[in-house]
């Protein structure tokens, strides 16, 4: 913990009414001082973005490229290169260095093998590298290097986390959001975008391992008549350090009937049983926004049994109305 005090903006002198800001760990503190009364104090919890923000030291991506080194995250979009905006590409082509990020999502093998032609030379990064990324950073400082991120490089914490080590160590960082397939999901349902409660990742089982939080923020959404957008895992080991294995449909509908059995229903006296379970409407979303994306909708016993496409997500969806009742239908198994 530590504190820093500096001036508001709006203070003229020492004479005038106005605040101090002082920073505490994770917190900002404001004092508002006037002559005429006591202090009062308000506290705010500062964001990842607060902290990349302060210091000037993340820029957007309407700084289409970094004056030095440095390190740049770009959206590679959610399959098709084709989607990459110029600025990502120019991004991608200028940077002296580029690496692939091979753990929180993967290209269609026909879009990486392009790869290098599009955008030039580039090596694979796993998650031991990315979550540790000591060399990565140490090439940041002298040279532009590029991670290369499917989909929107800012969904996943893990690249959050890089950029608040590579400000740490004063290295400049420049971030080109992609589309996700996170929001191509919500959009291509045809369902309410409003009406969606927290998404949930659904993970593979390890040995003993398979939480249930999951299934229970998926009840949560469901008994505040909220959407649920599920995540499919993609990494059977947990390591991330192989090519991802993506979970199929048939195996999430498994794990969700496995984390029901474990729930405790002392605690849980309202869930429903696991046959419930297997009639829970649903929309399975494959390989969104490259030539091959397919979308069904039905029970959880039905898209168990799709086996096309390559990699998935669902959407659990709570009471819908009429237009989204409609929506659902189009994609009727």
């Amino acid at each position: 913990m530590y504190s820093q005090v500096f001036p508001h903006p709006s203070l003229g002198g020492e004479d005038v009414d106005g605040i101090l800001y002082l920073r505490v760990g994770y917190y900002e503190v404001g004092v508002h001082m006037c002559r005429a009364s006591r202090p009062s104090f308000t506290m705010t919890a500062l964001s990842p973005l607060d902290l990349l923000l302060e210091g000037g030291a993340c820029l957007t991506s309407m700084d289409v490229k970094l004056s030095g080194s440095g390190l740049i995250l770009i959206g590679l979009g959610p399959g098709d290169l084709g989607l990459m905006t110029k600025h990502a590409i120019d991004a991608a082509r200028d940077a002296d260095f580029r690496f692939l990020e091979g753990y929180t999502a993967t290209l269609p093998s026909d879009q990486e093998s392009r790869l290098t032609e599009f955008l030039g030379e580039w090596t694979m990064m796993m998650r031991p590298d990315v979550e540790n990324p000591t060399k990565l950073l140490d090439l940041a400082e002298h040279s532009s290097v590029a991670l290369l991120v499917v989909g929107d490089p800012m969904h996943a914490t893990t690249h959050v986390d890089l950029l608040l080590r590579a400000k740490d160590r004063g290295i400049p960082t420049l971030v080109i959001p992609g589309i996700s397939a996170t929001s191509l999901a919500v959009t291509r349902s045809g369902l309410q975008s409003y009406r969606f409660g927290r998404q949930i990742t659904l993970p593979y089982s390890y040995g003993d391992y398979l939480p249930t939080s999951p299934l229970a923020l998926l009840f949560n959404n469901l008994s505040n008549n909220l959407h649920t957008l599920v995540l499919l895992d993609l990494d059977p080991t947990g390591m991330g350090v192989k090519t991802p294995v993506p979970m199929s449909p048939r195996q999430a509908v498994e794990i969700l009937g496995r984390m029901h059995e474990r729930m405790d229903d002392n605690n849980n006296t309202s869930l429903p049983s696991d046959t419930a379970i297997l009639e829970w409407e649903a929309i399975l979303l494959s390989d969104l926004g490259t030539p091959d994306q397919s979308l069904y909708s039905g029970s959880l016993k039905e898209i168990a049994r799709v086996q096309s496409g390559r990699i998935h997500c669902m959407i659990i969806p709570a009471g819908m109305d009429e237009m989204e009742r409609a929506a659902f239908e189009r994609y009727r198994i």
